[in-house]
């Protein structure tokens, strides 16, 4: 099994604060994915703890956490003691392509659904 290294940086989000976008705001996700570049359900949960996810933010320390799904959902779990609040919902990231110029949406920790752009797909190390 292979992991991929993908970075998404926060893209244009019209009417946000984030309106022309932050090439400093982001993820930097370790999965596995398909030959088609989506999430490899099984080679997810035989990687289990290997799939990690990083935020980071300009003006924030950088938060870990794994790559997590419940049922159809995928999500990045931070592992914070209130479940909902460690969460950060993929809009459809199961049904989304990770390759260069792709647009995924996650709801962010404050719970507004932003628009990042795949910026970079790579084997891990």
């Amino acid at each position: 099994m292979t992991l991929s290294r993908i970075v998404m940086r926060l893209a244009r989000n019209p009417g946000t604060v984030f309106a022309d976008g932050d090439d400093h705001r982001g993820y930097t996700l370790t999965a596995p994915l398909t030959s088609d570049g989506m999430l490899d359900d099984e080679a997810a949960k035989k990687a289990g703890a290997k799939c990690i996810v990083r935020r980071f933010a300009p003006d924030e320390d950088v938060q870990e956490g794994k790559l997590a799904r419940r049922g159809k959902a995928w999500f990045f779990d931070y592992g914070d003691a209130a479940a909902a609040a460690g969460e950060e919902p993929g809009y459809r990231l199961g049904q989304h392509r990770f390759a260069v110029g792709e647009y995924v949406s996650i709801t962010d920790e404050d719970g507004q659904l932003l628009t990042y752009k795949v910026t970079d797909v790579a084997e891990a190390a």
